[in-house]
């Protein structure tokens, strides 16, 4: 029987070939995404400083009982526009985009476009 390579083992890997190539910095900091079966989560780190600037998820105050499910697509569009708020009010517009080995689409993909219509550039 062949060997099946682990989802988490090849995510992982595919996450650390996209960390080499990315980095955040104060003035254009990481924005990264998490997501699991039921929530997402979205970060804007500046790596230079080893700080996180601006968390957002679907289980923060501002989302809490809106939402009836956290993990689908609804849910990440709100919280891409969300970070995207809350990047603009801390005086932060340009980011660097990390899907954290995550391919570019469904729900990754729903957030990046929120938060490019919020008013944040990748």
């Amino acid at each position: 029987m062949i060997n099946k390579p682990d989802r988490k083992k090849v995510r992982a890997k595919r996450q650390q070939r996209v960390r080499n190539k990315i980095s955040g910095t104060a003035q254009r900091p990481r924005l990264n995404v998490y997501r699991s079966l039921s929530n997402i989560y979205a970060q804007l780190i500046d790596d230079q400083r080893g700080v996180t600037l601006v968390t957002v998820s679907t289980l923060s105050q501002e989302l809490k009982g809106k939402l009836a499910n956290g993990g689908n697509r609804q849910a990440a569009v709100a919280v891409g526009g969300l970070i995207a708020k809350a990047a603009l009010e801390k005086g932060i517009s340009n980011v660097v985009f990390d899907r954290a080995g995550y391919l570019y689409h469904g729900r990754v993909k729903a957030l990046a476009e929120a938060a490019r219509e919020g008013g944040l550039q990748f």
